[in-house]
Order: structure tokens, then sequence, then C-alpha cells
């Protein structure tokens, strides 16, 4: 799916602003629910789980990227390559933030809210963001290139029939002057509201609340952030 070559290029995209804001909104929420023992999936290089162990909340990190793990694994946090799935033990939250949710094919959706109803506590708490269409169409779409130290890399990503395929190419100079390339394409769904709404409701939650975000946007809401409870 990608995920390893777009560990690899992520620190160049200059999405740290973006990413903290979320990360803010998302701590908001685990504060004012009194979450004190969270799993993060898809937790890609640990930044949440920093913000959380500094404000002594238990956690734990899964994704399925072994490079983003390897990362996660060397700043000291708890963090396993692993899916769902695999997971035993249980929590009184679950977050899954800047797209997880998206990645998953129409498949795979019910099964990830099955999964993580199963893995949380009675009355735990499940917070998520997903993109909405405004934010596939008017955000996410174009091409960047970006050129920096010994790398060159060209993104390409396109919105049809519901889905943003992203393509990533990596060019990385060796010694000798020559360049090795690295080229994969990421997919990513496009889910309304209404349609979440009843997975989860399928799934043993309870949507509280649904939030508009404004993360690349000062139009309308380019993602939305879904509070839901186990019931």
């Amino acid at each position: 799916m990608g995920l390893d070559l777009y560990a690899k290029v992520e620190p160049y995209l200059d999405f740290e602003e973006q990413v903290r804001e979320l990360h803010r909104e998302f701590l908001r929420l685990v504060f004012e629910n009194g979450c004190n023992n969270i799993i993060d999936i898809g937790c890609g290089q640990g930044a949440f789980m920093i913000h959380l162990g500094a404000n002594n909340v238990d956690n734990y990190g899964i994704d399925l990227s072994a490079e983003q793990i390897s990362v996660c694994q060397e700043f000291g946090l708890n963090a396993e390559h692993k899916s769902l799935s695999e997971v035993t033990q249980t929590f009184s939250c679950a977050t899954a933030i800047f797209d997880v949710i998206n990645y998953l094919n129409n498949d795979e959706v019910e099964n990830f809210f099955k999964d993580t109803a199963r893995v949380l506590e009675k009355d735990g708490y499940f917070f998520f963001d997903v993109n909405s269409l405004h934010g596939f169409e008017d955000v996410a779409q174009g091409s960047l290139n970006i050129s920096v130290e010994d790398k060159f890399i060209g993104i390409d990503a396109y919105f049809e029939d519901q889905k943003l395929n992203t393509a990533i190419t990596l060019f990385t100079q060796n010694g000798d002057d020559s360049y090795s390339r690295e080229q994969d394409v990421i997919t990513q769904h496009y889910y309304p509201v209404k349609t979440l709404r009843n997975s989860l409701q399928n799934a043993g939650f309870q949507v509280q609340e649904v939030l508009n975000f404004h993360l690349h946007s000062d139009e309308d809401a380019d993602k939305y952030i879904f509070v839901c409870k186990k019931l």
C-alpha cells in the first residue's frame, strides 16, 4: 500500500503545523472525556503518543508500516508493527488520526470498526478523523515536486470514483552520483458521514458528535472528526 515509501518522504512534506493542530484537537477530546489508557491505531512515527506520554496518559501504538514503527522504537515508544486484528489487550480509548480510516477499502471498514470495539472497554471512546469530499476534491488533488538534500520527490494525486490515488516517486542520490528510484501508489477512499454512522452503529458504537475541522482550508471543512462511544 506504499506506507513504507510514504514514511520515507513524510518528513519533507511540511505538514508539521497541520499535524499539531489535529493532535491538539484529539488531546482535547482525550482530556475532556477522561481517557487514561489509549491505543493509537496507525500511530505513524509516534508524534501523538509522545504528546500523550508528556501528559502522563498511558499509550500503546500499532502501525502496518515497519518503517514507521522503527522510528517509534528509536524514540523508546511502546509501539508494534501489527494489525488491529492481532491486538488482545483492552483500552479505555482508541484513536485513529490523520486519514487512517480513508486508507481502508469498503470491505475493511466494517471489520476495522468491529475490531476497534473489541479492544475497547465498555463505555470506551473511539476518536477518528476522515477527509470530507471538499478535502479530497479541492485540497488533496494536485502535484508536488520537492528537491532537498540528496533526494527528489514527486507526488501526483488524482480523485476519481470516490478514490484519491496518490503516486509517490522518490529518487535518492547514490555515492557515485547515480540515483535509485522507488515508486508506489497510495489509495484513499471517500466515505460519506451517513455511511460511517451506519457502519459504526453496526459495530456497536454510538456516534456522539461529528465535528467539522478546517485543517488545510478556511472554506468548507476538509475533515470530520468522529466522537464515538462503545455501547
